[in-house]
């Protein structure tokens, strides 16, 4: 196991150096080169911190997994509003009550953002972790890390294929959405939603079930009605004040997540139009303030805490040498029309 002289040695610096370097030391004045060699011999040598003997706790006894030797760990894929993200929340909050009854708690919650500062991401890996649970996609460079550190992985919405994933059907979801706005009537209907850190909006699986149901339609792709987000409350909104700018506005919007979808009613309001006697908006989750929007949202229900639930149950059995090849768990949706369209 490589040492902090071994990283030292390889980065042509003093222990001291990297010691501080890895801890985040601000008071340190370091140049960019030299921070940069220093993690590149670390991801090198594949180094982690020794935590006292506890190097090794994260490789478990299947047959006697102790449960206060056991660290699990979540990666959150949040959007700019961080914690405060229903959609996510219930998903933890899933994940937390199955652990919980099991006698397991989570040790680390990090998020993908944070996971981007060479030193989380170092420290996070330090954790002796036996377990983690990763929501959405990471980087090549972050998941082969964690990969090799973690011995048991379970991914919700993730694109890793060598691991077990639970989601739900993002294509169907947003089909069940743009299906029931054709059946209102609508033709001209806009899209407002974002994207992962990996994917540009026309790979993007909801997007691509809207368009589905276009072409179903024989309602042309018109991308002037179609507003990536990016996930953030700021830039919904004036992406939704440019759609109600325009000369032939959409008659109803679907947005890809219930917040987005509640931010958008609110600048419609704001515009001076109603929802829905001037625009129809829907949304996708089903997150419990959508019922008490005015108007009520009509949404696409995901069962968030049943994801999270299911993804700590897989991860426990794992951690337990109760499971073999990786499985993926595809959880239905269901249309909950109300008053906003």
């Amino acid at each position: 196991m490589a040492t902090i002289r071994d990283v030292a040695k390889m980065a042509n610096v003093s222990a001291a150096t990297v010691s501080r370097i890895l801890n985040a030391d601000k008071t340190y004045k370091v140049t960019n080169e030299t921070r940069e060699r220093v993690w590149q011999a670390v991801k090198a040598l594949n180094y982690v911190r020794n935590q006292g003997g506890k190097e090794s706790i994260n490789k478990v006894d299947i047959k006697n997994p102790t449960v206060n030797k056991v660290k699990i760990g979540c990666i959150l894929c949040v959007t700019r509003e961080k914690y405060t993200d229903p959609y996510f929340m219930s998903i933890l909050s899933g994940v937390e009550s199955k652990l919980i009854e099991n006698g397991y708690s989570l040790s680390v919650i990090r998020t993908k953002n944070e996971l981007q500062d060479p030193t989380v991401l170092f420290n996070t890996v330090s954790e002796s972790l036996t377990g983690l649970i990763i929501m959405e996609t990471l980087s090549d460079e972050i998941y082969s890390q964690l990969k090799d550190k973690v011995e048991f992985i379970v991914g919700i919405d993730t694109k890793h294929q060598d691991i077990d994933n639970v989601c739900y059907d993002r294509f169907a979801a947003a089909e069940k959405a743009v299906q029931h706005l054709i059946e209102k009537g609508h033709r001209r209907i806009a899209f407002i939603g974002g994207t992962d850190a990996i994917d540009s909006i026309r790979k993007e699986q909801r997007y691509r079930g809207y368009l589905s149901v276009l072409e179903d339609n024989n309602i042309p792709e018109d991308l002037t009605i179609v507003k990536n987000c990016e996930w953030d409350s700021k830039l919904c909104y004036s992406k939704t004040m440019e759609l109600l700018n325009l000369p032939e506005r959409p008659t109803a919007i679907f947005a890809a997540s219930d917040l987005m979808a509640m931010i958008s009613v609110n600048a419609i309001y704001e515009h001076g139009l109603k929802v829905p006697d001037d625009i129809a908006v829907i949304g996708l989750s089903n997150i419990d303030m959508s019922k008490y929007s005015n108007p009520p949202l009509s949404t696409i229900d995901v069962p968030t805490t049943e994801i999270g639930e299911i993804a700590a149950e897989i991860l426990i059995s794992r951690i337990k040498g109760e499971q073999s090849l990786p499985k993926k768990i595809i959880l239905p949706t269901s249309l909950i029309a109300r008053n906003s369209t």
